[in-house]
Protein backbone atom coordinates (compact mmCIF):
# COMPACT_ATOMS: atom_id res chain seq x y z
CA UNK A 1 0.00 0.00 0.00
CA UNK A 2 1.11 3.27 -0.52
CA UNK A 3 2.91 5.26 2.53
CA UNK A 4 0.07 8.04 2.12
CA UNK A 5 -2.29 5.49 3.68
CA UNK A 6 -0.64 6.24 7.09
CA UNK A 7 -1.35 9.84 7.35
CA UNK A 8 -5.07 8.73 6.15
CA UNK A 9 -5.01 6.35 9.17
CA UNK A 10 -3.42 8.76 11.48
CA UNK A 11 -5.86 11.49 10.70
CA UNK A 12 -8.84 9.06 11.72
CA UNK A 13 -7.25 7.49 14.90
CA UNK A 14 -4.97 10.64 16.40
CA UNK A 15 -6.49 13.32 14.21
CA UNK A 16 -6.23 15.97 17.29
CA UNK A 17 -2.41 14.77 18.48
CA UNK A 18 0.54 17.22 17.60
CA UNK A 19 1.80 15.56 14.10
CA UNK A 20 4.86 18.24 13.56
CA UNK A 21 6.61 20.78 14.95
CA UNK A 22 8.38 23.58 13.48
CA UNK A 23 11.42 25.01 15.42
CA UNK A 24 13.66 27.93 14.79
CA UNK A 25 16.06 29.20 17.30
CA UNK A 26 17.35 31.91 15.84
CA UNK A 27 14.16 33.17 15.00
CA UNK A 28 13.27 34.68 18.11
CA UNK A 29 9.43 36.06 18.24
CA UNK A 30 6.70 37.48 20.58
CA UNK A 31 4.37 36.15 17.75
CA UNK A 32 4.29 34.00 15.26
CA UNK A 33 2.07 32.75 12.45
CA UNK A 34 -0.45 29.52 12.69
CA UNK A 35 0.24 26.96 10.16
CA UNK A 36 -3.96 26.51 10.05
CA UNK A 37 -5.05 30.09 9.72
CA UNK A 38 -1.91 32.31 9.43
CA UNK A 39 -3.68 34.24 12.14
CA UNK A 40 -0.87 35.62 14.98
CA UNK A 41 -0.33 33.89 18.31
CA UNK A 42 1.49 35.16 21.61
CA UNK A 43 4.76 33.64 21.97
CA UNK A 44 6.83 34.44 25.00
CA UNK A 45 10.52 35.83 24.86
CA UNK A 46 12.01 32.99 25.90
CA UNK A 47 11.20 30.01 23.14
CA UNK A 48 12.01 29.91 19.63
CA UNK A 49 10.02 30.47 16.80
CA UNK A 50 7.87 27.40 16.77
CA UNK A 51 4.76 26.00 14.75
CA UNK A 52 2.93 22.72 15.10
CA UNK A 53 0.03 20.75 12.71
CA UNK A 54 -1.66 17.79 14.17
CA UNK A 55 -2.56 14.72 11.59
CA UNK A 56 -5.85 16.17 10.70
CA UNK A 57 -4.36 19.20 9.30
CA UNK A 58 -1.75 17.48 7.94
CA UNK A 59 -3.89 15.01 5.67
CA UNK A 60 -6.01 18.20 5.11
CA UNK A 61 -3.31 20.24 3.67
CA UNK A 62 -2.05 17.34 1.53
CA UNK A 63 -5.52 16.82 0.18
CA UNK A 64 -5.49 20.50 -0.65
CA UNK A 65 -1.92 20.13 -2.33
CA UNK A 66 -3.48 16.70 -4.29
CA UNK A 67 -6.79 18.61 -5.36
CA UNK A 68 -4.16 21.77 -6.54
CA UNK A 69 -1.86 19.50 -8.77
CA UNK A 70 -4.74 17.53 -10.34
CA UNK A 71 -6.95 20.93 -11.00
CA UNK A 72 -3.47 22.03 -13.09
CA UNK A 73 -3.69 18.66 -15.00
CA UNK A 74 -1.06 16.55 -12.87
CA UNK A 75 -1.09 12.90 -14.47
CA UNK A 76 0.47 9.58 -13.42
CA UNK A 77 3.82 10.74 -14.83
CA UNK A 78 4.04 14.51 -14.15
CA UNK A 79 7.00 15.02 -11.80
CA UNK A 80 6.57 17.76 -9.20
CA UNK A 81 9.79 18.72 -7.59
CA UNK A 82 10.33 20.64 -4.33
CA UNK A 83 13.25 22.76 -3.78
CA UNK A 84 12.59 23.71 -0.28
CA UNK A 85 14.62 24.11 3.54
CA UNK A 86 13.12 22.35 6.21
CA UNK A 87 9.81 23.90 7.30
CA UNK A 88 6.40 22.67 7.94
CA UNK A 89 4.95 22.88 4.42
CA UNK A 90 7.53 20.46 3.08
CA UNK A 91 6.19 17.23 4.19
CA UNK A 92 2.69 17.84 3.37
CA UNK A 93 3.04 18.96 0.34
CA UNK A 94 5.54 16.22 -0.68
CA UNK A 95 2.51 14.06 0.43
CA UNK A 96 -0.20 15.93 -1.55
CA UNK A 97 2.34 14.72 -4.26
CA UNK A 98 2.22 11.32 -4.08
CA UNK A 99 -1.63 11.35 -3.23
CA UNK A 100 -2.09 13.08 -6.73
CA UNK A 101 -0.40 10.36 -7.78
CA UNK A 102 2.25 12.30 -9.53
CA UNK A 103 5.97 11.83 -9.00
CA UNK A 104 7.50 13.58 -5.85
CA UNK A 105 11.40 15.17 -6.99
CA UNK A 106 13.01 16.64 -4.09
CA UNK A 107 15.72 19.19 -4.80
CA UNK A 108 19.25 19.20 -2.73
CA UNK A 109 18.79 23.09 -1.75
CA UNK A 110 22.64 23.43 -2.48
CA UNK A 111 21.75 23.12 -5.97
CA UNK A 112 23.32 26.49 -7.82
CA UNK A 113 21.05 27.69 -10.85
CA UNK A 114 22.30 26.03 -13.30
CA UNK A 115 22.28 22.47 -11.55
CA UNK A 116 18.53 23.21 -10.56
CA UNK A 117 17.98 23.61 -14.42
CA UNK A 118 20.32 20.70 -15.11
CA UNK A 119 17.94 18.29 -12.55
CA UNK A 120 14.76 19.72 -13.76
CA UNK A 121 15.70 18.95 -17.49
CA UNK A 122 16.97 15.72 -16.53
CA UNK A 123 13.83 14.29 -14.04
CA UNK A 124 11.52 15.75 -16.92
CA UNK A 125 10.08 18.06 -14.30
CA UNK A 126 6.56 19.66 -14.84
CA UNK A 127 6.21 21.72 -11.96
CA UNK A 128 8.55 22.94 -9.28
CA UNK A 129 7.61 24.33 -5.62
CA UNK A 130 10.18 26.68 -4.23
CA UNK A 131 10.69 28.55 -1.21
CA UNK A 132 12.21 32.34 -0.45
CA UNK A 133 15.96 31.40 0.08
CA UNK A 134 15.70 29.87 -3.68
CA UNK A 135 14.30 33.31 -5.13
CA UNK A 136 17.67 34.96 -6.66
CA UNK A 137 18.60 31.29 -7.99
CA UNK A 138 15.70 30.69 -9.68
CA UNK A 139 15.07 34.42 -11.18
CA UNK A 140 18.92 33.63 -12.80
CA UNK A 141 16.96 30.94 -15.10
CA UNK A 142 13.59 31.84 -15.19
CA UNK A 143 13.33 32.20 -18.52
CA UNK A 144 14.19 28.62 -19.11
CA UNK A 145 12.71 26.85 -16.06
CA UNK A 146 9.18 28.73 -17.40
CA UNK A 147 9.27 27.29 -20.85
CA UNK A 148 7.53 24.61 -20.06
CA UNK A 149 6.76 23.96 -16.06
CA UNK A 150 4.62 26.09 -13.37
CA UNK A 151 6.39 27.55 -10.67
CA UNK A 152 4.91 27.45 -7.06
CA UNK A 153 6.15 30.31 -4.50
CA UNK A 154 5.50 28.74 -1.07
CA UNK A 155 6.48 31.71 1.27
CA UNK A 156 5.30 35.62 2.29
CA UNK A 157 5.73 37.59 -0.30
CA UNK A 158 5.39 35.72 -4.19
CA UNK A 159 7.48 36.64 -6.95
CA UNK A 160 5.90 38.25 -10.49
CA UNK A 161 7.48 35.15 -11.79
CA UNK A 162 5.37 32.20 -9.95
CA UNK A 163 2.42 31.49 -8.70
CA UNK A 164 1.10 31.73 -4.59
CA UNK A 165 0.75 28.51 -2.91
CA UNK A 166 -1.23 30.10 -0.35
CA UNK A 167 -3.86 31.14 -3.45
CA UNK A 168 -3.59 27.96 -5.13
CA UNK A 169 -4.56 26.02 -2.02
CA UNK A 170 -6.96 28.23 -0.74
CA UNK A 171 -9.84 27.16 -2.00
CA UNK A 172 -8.72 23.53 -2.99
CA UNK A 173 -10.83 20.64 -1.10
CA UNK A 174 -9.40 19.15 1.76
CA UNK A 175 -11.22 15.70 1.04
CA UNK A 176 -9.13 13.04 -0.15
CA UNK A 177 -9.13 13.05 -4.04
CA UNK A 178 -9.60 9.20 -4.16
CA UNK A 179 -6.65 8.27 -6.93
CA UNK A 180 -5.64 4.81 -6.81
CA UNK A 181 -2.31 4.75 -6.17
CA UNK A 182 -0.36 1.29 -6.42
CA UNK A 183 2.77 -0.37 -5.42
CA UNK A 184 3.95 -0.76 -8.51
CA UNK A 185 3.48 2.99 -9.34
CA UNK A 186 6.53 5.32 -9.94
CA UNK A 187 6.07 7.49 -7.12
CA UNK A 188 9.63 9.36 -6.24
CA UNK A 189 12.85 10.74 -8.06
CA UNK A 190 15.82 11.12 -5.98
CA UNK A 191 19.09 12.87 -7.11
CA UNK A 192 22.85 10.87 -6.38
CA UNK A 193 26.45 11.39 -8.73
CA UNK A 194 29.21 9.76 -8.94
CA UNK A 195 32.85 11.01 -9.22
CA UNK A 196 31.89 12.70 -12.43
CA UNK A 197 29.67 14.72 -10.57
CA UNK A 198 27.05 15.10 -12.64
CA UNK A 199 23.60 14.04 -11.51
CA UNK A 200 21.72 10.96 -11.56
CA UNK A 201 17.99 10.94 -11.58
CA UNK A 202 17.39 7.53 -9.23
CA UNK A 203 13.68 6.33 -9.74
CA UNK A 204 11.64 4.38 -6.91
CA UNK A 205 8.14 3.06 -6.74
CA UNK A 206 5.98 3.28 -4.07
CA UNK A 207 6.96 -0.25 -3.06
CA UNK A 208 10.43 1.62 -2.38
CA UNK A 209 8.49 4.07 -0.18
CA UNK A 210 6.64 1.71 1.96
CA UNK A 211 10.05 -0.41 2.24
CA UNK A 212 11.78 2.44 3.55
CA UNK A 213 8.98 3.36 6.49
CA UNK A 214 8.51 -0.53 6.90
CA UNK A 215 12.40 -0.93 7.61
CA UNK A 216 12.70 2.41 9.80
CA UNK A 217 9.72 1.45 11.72
CA UNK A 218 11.25 -2.26 12.46
CA UNK A 219 14.99 -1.16 13.28
CA UNK A 220 14.15 1.13 15.83
CA UNK A 221 11.12 0.50 17.53
CA UNK A 222 9.29 3.43 16.86
CA UNK A 223 6.16 3.50 18.76
CA UNK A 224 2.89 6.13 19.25
CA UNK A 225 4.47 7.57 21.99
CA UNK A 226 8.16 8.26 20.47
CA UNK A 227 9.13 11.50 19.44
CA UNK A 228 11.31 11.73 16.77
CA UNK A 229 14.08 14.93 16.34
CA UNK A 230 14.94 15.60 12.49
CA UNK A 231 17.82 17.88 11.93
CA UNK A 232 19.18 16.99 8.16
CA UNK A 233 17.59 18.28 4.84
CA UNK A 234 14.18 16.68 4.16
CA UNK A 235 15.52 16.65 0.29
CA UNK A 236 17.61 13.78 1.59
CA UNK A 237 16.38 10.02 1.53
CA UNK A 238 18.03 9.45 5.00
CA UNK A 239 16.33 12.30 6.76
CA UNK A 240 12.82 11.85 5.44
CA UNK A 241 12.74 7.78 5.25
CA UNK A 242 13.64 7.76 9.03
CA UNK A 243 10.85 10.46 9.65
CA UNK A 244 8.65 7.84 8.18
CA UNK A 245 8.97 6.03 11.04
CA UNK A 246 6.76 8.43 13.21
CA UNK A 247 4.50 8.37 10.36
CA UNK A 248 4.08 4.40 10.84
CA UNK A 249 3.40 4.65 14.19
CA UNK A 250 1.47 8.33 14.37
CA UNK A 251 4.26 9.60 16.30
CA UNK A 252 5.44 13.01 17.03
CA UNK A 253 8.24 14.30 14.84
CA UNK A 254 10.18 17.73 15.22
CA UNK A 255 11.89 19.88 12.38
CA UNK A 256 14.99 21.51 13.73
CA UNK A 257 16.81 24.68 12.06
CA UNK A 258 20.09 24.74 13.06
CA UNK A 259 23.11 22.42 14.45
CA UNK A 260 24.56 24.01 17.26
CA UNK A 261 24.73 21.73 20.40
CA UNK A 262 22.44 23.97 22.84
CA UNK A 263 19.86 24.07 20.27
CA UNK A 264 19.38 20.06 19.98
CA UNK A 265 19.60 19.15 23.49
CA UNK A 266 17.03 22.39 23.56
CA UNK A 267 14.65 20.65 21.61
CA UNK A 268 15.11 17.46 23.02
CA UNK A 269 14.06 18.66 26.43
CA UNK A 270 11.23 21.01 25.15
CA UNK A 271 9.41 18.70 22.97
CA UNK A 272 10.32 15.60 24.97
CA UNK A 273 11.94 13.75 22.32
CA UNK A 274 13.02 10.25 22.36
CA UNK A 275 14.74 9.47 19.04
CA UNK A 276 17.45 11.50 17.32
CA UNK A 277 19.23 10.99 14.42
CA UNK A 278 22.74 12.96 14.32
CA UNK A 279 25.66 13.47 11.86
CA UNK A 280 29.05 12.55 13.03
CA UNK A 281 30.02 16.47 13.28
CA UNK A 282 27.10 16.99 15.53
CA UNK A 283 27.73 14.21 17.85
CA UNK A 284 31.42 15.83 18.11
CA UNK A 285 30.30 19.10 18.40
CA UNK A 286 28.22 17.78 21.56
CA UNK A 287 30.69 15.67 23.08
CA UNK A 288 32.91 18.71 22.35
CA UNK A 289 30.88 21.01 24.19
CA UNK A 290 29.73 18.66 27.11
CA UNK A 291 34.15 18.45 27.73
CA UNK A 292 34.37 22.34 28.10
CA UNK A 293 31.52 23.05 30.49
CA UNK A 294 29.60 24.89 27.49
CA UNK A 295 26.91 22.69 27.68
CA UNK A 296 25.54 21.17 31.21
CA UNK A 297 23.48 18.11 30.73
CA UNK A 298 21.70 19.24 34.51
CA UNK A 299 20.33 22.23 32.28
CA UNK A 300 17.69 20.20 30.41
CA UNK A 301 15.36 17.17 30.95
CA UNK A 302 17.23 14.32 28.59
CA UNK A 303 16.16 11.31 31.12
CA UNK A 304 13.05 10.17 27.98
CA UNK A 305 16.05 10.22 25.03
CA UNK A 306 16.45 6.77 24.70
CA UNK A 307 18.03 6.30 20.67
CA UNK A 308 20.69 8.17 19.33
CA UNK A 309 21.80 7.10 15.66
CA UNK A 310 24.02 8.07 13.17
CA UNK A 311 24.58 7.45 9.53
CA UNK A 312 25.69 9.15 5.90
CA UNK A 313 29.57 8.51 6.67
CA UNK A 314 31.64 6.50 9.11
CA UNK A 315 31.18 6.68 12.52
CA UNK A 316 34.84 6.54 14.80
CA UNK A 317 34.33 3.80 17.47
CA UNK A 318 36.13 6.39 20.22
CA UNK A 319 32.97 9.05 18.90
CA UNK A 320 30.93 6.54 20.90
CA UNK A 321 32.73 5.13 23.33
CA UNK A 322 32.63 9.18 24.77
CA UNK A 323 28.79 9.10 24.10
CA UNK A 324 28.36 5.92 26.17
CA UNK A 325 30.44 7.78 29.00
CA UNK A 326 27.79 10.95 29.04
CA UNK A 327 24.32 8.80 28.07
CA UNK A 328 25.47 5.14 29.06
CA UNK A 329 21.78 4.48 28.57
CA UNK A 330 21.38 5.09 25.56
CA UNK A 331 20.35 2.91 22.42
CA UNK A 332 22.95 2.88 19.76
CA UNK A 333 22.47 2.65 16.50
CA UNK A 334 24.23 3.01 12.75
CA UNK A 335 22.99 2.92 9.39
CA UNK A 336 24.03 2.44 5.77
CA UNK A 337 22.47 2.88 2.87
CA UNK A 338 21.93 5.16 -0.43
CA UNK A 339 19.70 6.88 -2.59
CA UNK A 340 19.39 4.13 -4.62
CA UNK A 341 18.45 1.88 -2.01
CA UNK A 342 15.88 4.23 -0.84
CA UNK A 343 18.13 5.48 1.61
CA UNK A 344 19.10 4.01 5.36
CA UNK A 345 18.61 0.54 6.92
CA UNK A 346 19.80 -1.66 3.59
CA UNK A 347 22.40 -2.30 6.67
CA UNK A 348 22.39 -1.77 9.87
CA UNK A 349 24.14 -2.13 13.04
CA UNK A 350 21.07 -2.56 15.46
CA UNK A 351 20.67 -1.39 18.96
CA UNK A 352 21.84 -4.75 20.44
CA UNK A 353 24.87 -4.57 19.08
CA UNK A 354 26.81 -2.05 19.94
CA UNK A 355 29.43 -4.39 21.07
CA UNK A 356 30.37 -4.16 17.35
CA UNK A 357 30.66 -0.55 17.04
CA UNK A 358 32.76 0.33 13.49
CA UNK A 359 30.63 -1.63 11.68
CA UNK A 360 27.61 -0.78 9.24
CA UNK A 361 26.53 -3.74 10.33
CA UNK A 362 24.25 -6.64 8.99
CA UNK A 363 21.47 -6.84 6.09
CA UNK A 364 18.57 -5.05 7.31
CA UNK A 365 15.32 -6.01 7.91
CA UNK A 366 14.03 -7.66 4.45
CA UNK A 367 17.28 -6.75 2.66
CA UNK A 368 19.86 -9.09 1.73
CA UNK A 369 23.82 -8.51 1.27
CA UNK A 370 26.48 -10.16 -0.70
CA UNK A 371 30.26 -9.16 -1.22
CA UNK A 372 31.59 -10.09 -4.87
CA UNK A 373 35.21 -10.14 -6.57
CA UNK A 374 35.62 -8.10 -9.90
CA UNK A 375 33.75 -11.07 -11.86
CA UNK A 376 30.18 -10.75 -9.74
CA UNK A 377 31.59 -13.93 -7.70
CA UNK A 378 31.06 -14.00 -3.88
CA UNK A 379 34.25 -13.66 -1.94
CA UNK A 380 35.08 -15.98 1.16
CA UNK A 381 34.36 -14.28 4.59
CA UNK A 382 36.76 -11.50 5.74
CA UNK A 383 37.98 -11.28 2.32
CA UNK A 384 37.36 -7.68 0.57
CA UNK A 385 34.88 -7.34 -2.23
CA UNK A 386 32.32 -4.97 -3.61
CA UNK A 387 29.08 -4.80 -1.03
CA UNK A 388 25.73 -5.55 -3.10
CA UNK A 389 21.89 -5.47 -1.67
CA UNK A 390 19.07 -6.41 -2.85
CA UNK A 391 15.32 -5.45 -1.63
CA UNK A 392 12.09 -4.01 -2.31
CA UNK A 393 13.98 -0.54 -1.71
CA UNK A 394 16.26 -1.10 -4.70
CA UNK A 395 16.12 1.68 -7.54
CA UNK A 396 14.14 0.82 -10.49
CA UNK A 397 16.63 2.47 -12.68
CA UNK A 398 18.38 5.62 -13.19
CA UNK A 399 15.64 7.77 -15.18
CA UNK A 400 16.64 8.26 -18.71
CA UNK A 401 20.15 6.71 -18.47
CA UNK A 402 19.97 2.70 -18.94
CA UNK A 403 23.89 2.54 -19.66
CA UNK A 404 24.50 3.76 -15.79
CA UNK A 405 21.59 1.36 -14.63
CA UNK A 406 22.96 -1.57 -16.08
CA UNK A 407 26.47 -0.97 -14.51
CA UNK A 408 24.95 -1.03 -11.01
CA UNK A 409 21.62 -3.28 -11.32
CA UNK A 410 22.29 -6.70 -12.12
CA UNK A 411 20.23 -9.86 -11.49
CA UNK A 412 18.19 -7.90 -9.26
CA UNK A 413 21.17 -6.62 -7.06
CA UNK A 414 22.15 -3.48 -6.33
CA UNK A 415 26.14 -3.13 -6.98
CA UNK A 416 27.15 -0.04 -4.58
CA UNK A 417 30.58 1.02 -5.51
CA UNK A 418 31.45 0.15 -1.82
CA UNK A 419 34.40 -2.71 -0.59
CA UNK A 420 33.26 -4.60 2.38
CA UNK A 421 34.42 -7.63 3.87
CA UNK A 422 32.75 -9.68 6.13
CA UNK A 423 34.08 -10.81 9.69
CA UNK A 424 33.00 -14.21 11.32
CA UNK A 425 30.40 -13.20 13.54
CA UNK A 426 28.51 -12.12 9.79
CA UNK A 427 28.99 -8.00 10.46
CA UNK A 428 29.93 -6.09 7.31
CA UNK A 429 32.49 -3.38 7.73
CA UNK A 430 33.58 -0.87 4.92
CA UNK A 431 36.80 -0.92 3.71
CA UNK A 432 36.98 1.57 1.08
CA UNK A 433 34.94 3.49 -1.50
CA UNK A 434 35.78 2.44 -5.11
CA UNK A 435 33.96 6.10 -6.32
CA UNK A 436 36.00 9.04 -5.52
CA UNK A 437 33.30 10.87 -3.71
CA UNK A 438 34.10 12.54 -0.94
CA UNK A 439 31.33 12.63 2.46
CA UNK A 440 32.28 15.46 4.18
CA UNK A 441 29.76 15.70 6.98
CA UNK A 442 27.47 14.25 5.90
CA UNK A 443 27.13 15.83 2.40
CA UNK A 444 28.57 14.44 -0.91
CA UNK A 445 31.16 16.41 -2.61
CA UNK A 446 32.47 15.55 -6.19
CA UNK A 447 36.00 16.14 -7.09
CA UNK A 448 35.81 16.69 -10.57
CA UNK A 449 33.71 19.52 -10.14
CA UNK A 450 36.46 21.02 -7.74
CA UNK A 451 38.87 20.36 -10.09
CA UNK A 452 37.48 21.74 -12.97
CA UNK A 453 36.71 25.08 -11.32
CA UNK A 454 40.48 25.28 -9.85
CA UNK A 455 41.77 24.92 -13.22
CA UNK A 456 40.34 28.03 -14.40
CA UNK A 457 42.79 29.47 -12.40
CA UNK A 458 45.52 31.20 -14.30
CA UNK A 459 48.52 30.06 -12.32
CA UNK A 460 47.48 26.35 -11.65
CA UNK A 461 48.77 23.50 -13.90
CA UNK A 462 47.31 20.42 -12.75
CA UNK A 463 45.09 19.73 -10.07
CA UNK A 464 43.73 16.55 -7.84
CA UNK A 465 41.25 16.87 -4.85
CA UNK A 466 40.81 13.73 -2.79
CA UNK A 467 39.34 12.99 0.61
CA UNK A 468 41.59 13.70 3.63
CA UNK A 469 40.52 11.97 7.19
CA UNK A 470 39.46 14.22 9.19
CA UNK A 471 38.14 13.51 13.41
CA UNK A 472 35.08 15.94 12.85
CA UNK A 473 33.91 15.56 8.90
CA UNK A 474 34.90 12.66 8.57
CA UNK A 475 36.65 13.73 5.15
CA UNK A 476 37.28 16.99 3.91
CA UNK A 477 38.48 17.99 0.69
CA UNK A 478 42.37 18.21 -0.38
CA UNK A 479 43.28 20.16 -3.27
CA UNK A 480 46.84 18.92 -4.42
CA UNK A 481 48.05 21.75 -6.64
CA UNK A 482 50.97 21.80 -9.61
CA UNK A 483 52.28 25.05 -10.02
CA UNK A 484 53.05 26.19 -13.63
CA UNK A 485 56.51 26.65 -14.23
CA UNK A 486 58.36 29.73 -13.61
CA UNK A 487 54.77 30.98 -11.31
CA UNK A 488 54.96 30.87 -7.99
CA UNK A 489 51.29 31.13 -5.84
CA UNK A 490 50.18 31.14 -2.17
CA UNK A 491 47.67 29.45 -0.53
CA UNK A 492 46.03 32.64 0.46
CA UNK A 493 45.70 32.88 -3.48
CA UNK A 494 43.64 29.68 -3.77
CA UNK A 495 41.81 30.10 -1.19
CA UNK A 496 40.90 33.72 -2.32
CA UNK A 497 39.86 32.78 -6.01
CA UNK A 498 37.88 29.58 -3.81
CA UNK A 499 35.59 32.31 -2.67
CA UNK A 500 33.54 31.76 -6.02
CA UNK A 501 32.81 28.03 -5.05
CA UNK A 502 30.17 27.16 -2.48
CA UNK A 503 31.50 27.12 0.60
CA UNK A 504 31.16 23.60 1.53
CA UNK A 505 32.77 22.49 -1.76
CA UNK A 506 35.49 24.87 -0.85
CA UNK A 507 38.91 22.74 -0.49
CA UNK A 508 39.55 22.97 3.15
CA UNK A 509 43.52 21.75 3.00
CA UNK A 510 46.08 23.02 0.28
CA UNK A 511 48.90 20.86 -1.02
CA UNK A 512 51.59 22.51 -3.53
CA UNK A 513 53.21 19.21 -5.07
CA UNK A 514 52.94 17.63 -8.41
CA UNK A 515 50.14 15.27 -9.31
CA UNK A 516 51.02 11.61 -10.51
CA UNK A 517 49.28 10.47 -13.43
CA UNK A 518 49.03 6.78 -14.93
CA UNK A 519 50.20 6.30 -18.69
CA UNK A 520 46.72 6.65 -19.27
CA UNK A 521 46.48 10.19 -18.28
CA UNK A 522 44.56 9.50 -15.09
CA UNK A 523 45.39 10.50 -11.87
CA UNK A 524 46.76 8.43 -9.73
CA UNK A 525 44.32 9.11 -6.82
CA UNK A 526 45.27 6.11 -4.23
CA UNK A 527 48.61 7.02 -4.54
CA UNK A 528 47.76 10.74 -3.43
CA UNK A 529 45.45 9.54 -0.55
CA UNK A 530 48.21 6.86 0.66
CA UNK A 531 50.83 9.88 0.63
CA UNK A 532 48.68 12.36 2.53
CA UNK A 533 46.13 10.36 4.50
CA UNK A 534 46.58 11.21 8.28
CA UNK A 535 48.26 7.90 9.91
CA UNK A 536 46.24 6.63 12.53
CA UNK A 537 42.41 8.17 11.57
CA UNK A 538 41.52 5.77 9.79
CA UNK A 539 40.76 2.27 10.81
CA UNK A 540 42.49 2.13 13.42
CA UNK A 541 39.88 1.48 16.04
CA UNK A 542 37.59 -1.21 15.91
CA UNK A 543 36.96 -1.98 19.21
CA UNK A 544 33.86 -0.44 21.52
Amino acid sequence: MPITQYLEKNAKEYGDEVALIELNPEQKETRRISWKDYSLIQQTEDQPYRREITWSVFDEKANRVANMLLERGVKRDTKVAILMMNCLEWLPIYMGILKSGAIAVPFNFRYSADEILYCADLAEVDILFFGPEFIGRIESVVDKLMEHRLLIFVGETCPTFAESYRELVADCSSVNPGIDVKDSDDGAIYFSSGTTGFPKAILHKHLSLMTAAAVEQHHHSTSHDDCFLCIPPLYHTGAKMHWMGSLVSGSRAVLLKGTKPSYIFDAVSREKCTIVWLLVPWAQDILDSLDSGDLKMEDYELSQWRLMHIGAQPVPPSLIRRWMAYFPNHQYDTNYGLSESIGPGCVHLGVENIHKVGAIGVPGYGWQCKIVDENGNEVKQGEAGELCVKGDGVMTCYYRNPEATAEVLKDGWLYTGDVAMQDPDGFIFLVDRKKDVIVSGGENLYPVQIEDFLRKHDKIKDVAVIGLPDPRLGEIAGAIISIKDGMTCTEEEIEEFCQGLPRYKRPRKIIFDDVPRNPTGKIEKPLLRKRYSVEGLVGKENEL
